[in-house]
């Protein structure tokens, strides 16, 4: 009886998996199909842990990632009965069978946990789960260690075999790749989140009077976007059409856009440009040629007198829609030259004075809806 034992990653090698025939090709299949559908990290652990779990036929699984340092670890993801419990629970790299696995880069099976000295009780006492067998692999990329990942307990009661550790190494070494492609993207979004909003901010820098526009159309909107049933990818389009909704203004001439007297018929049309020119921009990136549309749109009318292509009703795409209410209200809310600011009572009223002409009635009342679900906090800063 194998009570536990250690192979070195470099006798693993999932390139020869299906040629040795060992490891189980619907648990790496699963996992990796799951993974590429999974951008963040949480949702990604989640995804190979309920695969492993019923796959391998197992109580448990768990991953558990390095902090701050390489001297803890802590509960990333965990199934089981006790997964939440787990989530609070920090390691020291310095006990345990994990802890040995994170620091020496080499699997363990372990299938008498009570019969080993690496098996660290805290956790099961914590608990109340028992821990009778496990695999524990670690998660590897580019020579480096993120954490690790755990399988407890063959539900039958059999012993786990070379066969389940080659599977959960195999997953082990998708799974950080994952973990790594994940994190990178989710630097590379803050940074791109970071130009948005510098872009933005400096859109309105060519309007004074336009302090923090952009941003608070952009929460205004996501306020109304929440009465929908959108999707994150949907959510993020309509947030980034909604604060880059002026970006075209880029394109007008400061004198135009900061004009305190009436604007003659040819200013006008420049300024009626900066939708198309917005869109023009946004259609050269790849990442925001979704928003292109809705920032195209976003002065159309709901009885079709708006611009640039007279579109009518439902035909304006839903964001374009929201989009236009939030910037009617900031703009009725925020004092100009030209109009005293107007409280946020008479501005709803206003909107709702022209839903079914100049406004989509439906989207209105979405507006008004999340308008007042947060007015019991905060609504956007106009400082």
């Amino acid at each position: 009886m194998v009570n536990s034992m250690q192979k070195p990653l470099s006798e693993l090698i999932p390139g020869r998996l299906e040629e040795k025939n060992n490891a189980k090709p619907e648990l790496v299949y699963g996992v990796d199909k799951k993974i590429r559908s999974s951008p963040r990290v949480t949702q990604i652990l989640e995804q190979v842990i309920k695969t492993a779990q019923k796959t391998l036929n197992i109580s448990a699984a768990s991953v558990l990632l390095f902090g701050d340092n390489e001297e803890e670890l802590f509960f990333e993801a965990a199934s089981g009965p006790v997964g939440k419990t787990l989530r609070q629970v920090k390691l020291s790299t310095q006990y345990g069978i994990a802890g040995q696995v994170a620091r020496t880069g080499k699997p363990l099976i372990v299938n008498d946990v009570a019969r080993s000295q690496k098996f660290h009780k805290m956790i099961d006492d914590t608990t109340g789960f028992q821990t009778r067998s496990l695999i524990c692999a670690p998660l590897m990329v580019q020579h480096r260690i993120l954490g690790v990942i755990e399988a407890l307990n063959k539900q039958d009661g059999s012993e786990f075999d070379e066969k389940d550790l080659e599977a959960v190494v195999s997953v082990a070494t998708t799974t950080a790749m994952a973990i790594e492609n994940a994190r990178l993207y989710q630097t590379i979004l803050e940074a791109f989140k970071n130009t948005i909003s510098t872009l933005a901010a400096a859109i309105d820098m060519k309007d004074p009077r336009a302090c923090g526009h952009s941003q608070r159309v952009m929460e205004y909107t996501a306020m109304a976007g929440g009465y929908f049933s959108l999707n994150p990818e949907e959510m993020e389009t309509l947030k980034n059409a909604a604060v880059l909704h002026d970006i075209g203004k880029i394109g007008v001439d400061c004198c135009i856009l900061i004009k305190d007297s009436s604007l003659t018929p040819e200013e006008w049309e420049k300024i009626r440009q900066h939708s198309v020119i917005g869109a023009s921009l946004l259609k050269e990136i790849t990442s925001l040629e979704m928003a292109s549309e809705l920032v195209l749109h976003h002065h159309e009318r709901f009885d079709g007198k708006g611009y640039p292509s007279g579109l009518k009703g439902e035909d304006i795409p839903l964001g374009a829609r929201l989009i236009a209410i939030a910037d009617a209200f900031d703009t009725m809310t925020t004092g100009r030259s030209y109009h005293p600011a107007l409280t946020t009572d008479q501005a709803i009223q206003e909107l709702q004075n022209f839903a079914g002409t100049q406004f989509c009635p439906v989207a209105v009342s979405a507006f008004v809806s999340g308008l007042r679900i947060h007015s019991g906090g905060t609504q956007p800063n106009r400082n």
